[in-house]
């Protein structure tokens, strides 16, 4: 189990890299990866959390359109390149988008944050509903 996450480390170190990286949306939003992280809850199997934050982002009923194609987005020209070289291939893909960094798992009102996830298939993203 180490050595997987090792080479799940490794494999993910140009994301960490790319942190920087500014990526235009679809809505026309500027996103950066902020983090990338990993868990395997149990009774599941393993995951990747890619985190993004988009200075400016705002969610609400009228955009829920805009708000899915911008993480359908992220997944698919982002997330996909980054996880194909992975040895152990995670069973769910979670794209975050938020409008400031935050911790992973602390409830904060101040940000704003939407996320969605999705299976790997067939070098797609495949949206899964939770």
């Amino acid at each position: 189990m180490r050595a997987a996450a090792a080479v799940a480390a490794a494999a993910l170190a140009p994301a960490a890299a790319a942190q920087e990286e500014a990526l235009r949306l679809p809505s026309g939003l500027e996103a950066r990866l902020f983090e990338v992280l990993t868990d395997r809850p149990s009774g599941g199997g393993l995951i990747y959390r890619f985190r993004y934050v988009a200075e400016g982002f705002a969610a609400g009923e009228g955009r829920l359109d805009a708000i899915a194609e911008d993480l359908d987005w992220l997944c698919e020209a982002h997330v996909l390149q980054r996880v194909a070289d992975i040895g152990p291939q995670p069973g769910l893909v979670v794209v975050s988008l938020a409008d400031r960094e935050s911790e992973f798992g602390v409830y904060d009102a101040a940000v704003t944050q939407v996320f969605e996830a999705y299976r790997i298939e067939d070098d797609r993203c495949i949206w899964e509903m939770f």
